[in-house]
């Protein structure tokens, strides 16, 4: 049987990096985890062969060699998706898809899809396979239960041309136990934070660097912290002692902000290699953290909870939302205000949206307050909802806040302000390597020659040289994060 894996392409996104990864010559930020593990779940004796259209285009050959197409993705990836599964048709290959879009969207691809996987496919892939042996196949499978993360096999990482990909990603547990209502983590993969153990994370730690993986690693949970006690007290100390000697391997991650309210934590992340965390913070307006019940993110000096994380030697990245019913106007200069004092330089910034799922979902259809779909894209200056506030209003203090965060004078006084108050943890690091130094010299002539940020650029290299020489890499670095950032917002407003 030979299973052709299929990912597909993303819009130009924050997160795509696509601008950035051209420095280093790279296609793609990281390889599809999710088929990768469908691949690991399917009969071993079976071909299998992946095809991310993040990285590589699908060619006739592909769809002639495969019996079945297993495709997986996420709602931002709807399009290529569609488009994927259309040849796929046309070439007469049976389609298998699964995965948060199918999950969520089932109903529009009722008409192109011969079977749906759905949920998580520890649970519902078995069943399909048992049926399939027996030539008795179903349409659809789906499960209101939740997988063990135990069953969870090792990724089948050989699939992936590791030479594409600036990152690795790995998973440790499923489920967040907050229950923030425009969040549908919770809806897919529910409250309880389920994890692997600690020998299943080593195994495959150690089959990523038997592979020659010596870069960093995602890990994709939504929430790290939401088993404190099992992190704490097995997984940080196990990543200390996996990481002794291996030069290069650093990790990031998400988490909540309550992270924040515990020092022995922040210390054994920055010992076990985390160097970034994501957190959402999505606004500083008290009745706006209330209305989505983020009631983590209440009664708490966030600023200050930020300024923590990044002195125990984590880069903090955050998402923010604009256009809740608690926001007034006053709310664009509030938000920008926040993210140049918190020195957060990879601020993503979104209309708020509400996804199938979610308890924003079900409040605003029963108010009769939904417009059209949700994109997916955080960024991309729509919305599904309508908002208490004018939507042109909205959309006018949006293209304000991206006008003002991005402009290159106001991000490289963000990263000198993060710069300032972050202090690294003390590990041996590896020497820059080829991709640093590439990234470097074309860094150079594309900020610090032609760019029209050159002048911010030099001011923010000199500076670094002389006052936190150690943090140069990581200077440069964030300089072309801007870069990518203003390209993918300059879609949508006039920087």
């Amino acid at each position: 049987m030979n299973i052709l894996l299929i990912y597909p392409e993303f819009p130009d996104t924050f997160w795509s990096f696509r601008y950035a990864l051209k420095f280093i010559r790279k296609k793609s930020i990281s390889p599809p985890l999710g088929l990768l593990t469908v691949a690991a779940l399917l009969p071993a004796g079976w071909n299998k062969r992946l095809v991310d259209l993040n990285t590589r285009p699908l060619t006739d050959k592909d769809l002639a060699w495969a019996d079945y197409v297993f495709i997986s993705g996420m709602t931002v990836q709807r399009k290529s998706a569609r488009e994927a599964i259309e040849r796929c048709r046309a070439a007469g290959v049976k389609v298998v898809a699964g995965g948060p879009l199918f999950t969520i969207e089932r109903e529009l691809y009722e008409d192109v899809v011969d079977h749906f996987i759905l949920n998580e496919g520890e649970l519902t892939l078995p069943a399909f396979l048992k049926d399939l042996a027996q030539d008795s196949t179903q349409h659809v499978y789906t499960t209101d239960d939740f997988a063990e993360m135990q069953q969870t096999p090792v990724p089948a990482w050989e699939l992936a041309d590791f030479k594409r990909y600036a990152m690795l990603n790995i998973q440790f547990s499923r489920g967040c136990p907050f229950n923030c209502d425009f969040c549908n983590v919770t809806a897919l993969l529910g409250h309880r934070p389920r994890t692997k153990t600690v020998a299943q994370i080593i195994a495959e730690l150690d089959r990523l660097y038997e592979l020659g993986w010596r870069s960093s690693i995602l890990f994709v949970d939504d929430n790290l912290i939401g088993n404190k006690r099992l992190l704490k007290t097995e997984l940080l100390p196990a990543l200390i002692e996996w990481r002794q000697g291996k030069l290069g391997i650093t990790f990031q991650t998400e988490a909540s902000i309550n992270m924040a309210d515990d020092d022995e934590l922040l210390q054994l992340m920055a010992a076990a290699g985390f160097t970034v965390v994501f957190v959402g913070i999505e606004t500083p307006d008290e009745s706006s953290l209330a209305e989505c019940s983020k009631k983590q993110n209440l009664k708490r000096d966030l600023v200050a909870d930020v300024k923590r994380i990044q002195r125990a030697g984590l880069q903090v990245q955050a998402g923010f939302i604009v256009g809740f019913d608690s926001d007034t106007p006053s709310i664009f200069q509030r938000q920008i205000d926040f993210i140049q004092k918190s020195g957060i330089v990879t601020a993503m910034v979104g209309l708020l949206q509400a996804p199938p799922g979610t308890g924003l979902y079900e409040r605003l259809k029963g108010e009769g307050r939904l417009n059209e779909q949700s994109s997916g894209d955080n960024v991309d200056g729509t919305t599904n909802i309508i908002p208490h506030m004018s939507l042109e209003t909205l959309r006018e203090g949006y293209q304000y806040i991206l006008q003002h965060i991005y402009a290159p004078r106001y991000y490289y006084q963000r990263v000198k302000t993060f710069l300032q108050e972050y202090q690294p943890a003390r590990v041996v690091k590896a020497a820059p390597n080829f991709q640093q130094w590439l990234a470097f010299f074309r860094s150079i002539f594309r900020l610090g020659i032609v760019g029209r940020e050159r002048v911010q650029y030099w001011r923010l290299f000199f500076w670094t040289l002389f006052h936190r020489p150690k943090l140069i890499t990581m200077a440069v670095t964030l300089a072309i994060y801007g870069y990518h950032f203003r390209t993918v917002c300059e879609h949508h407003v006039r920087l």
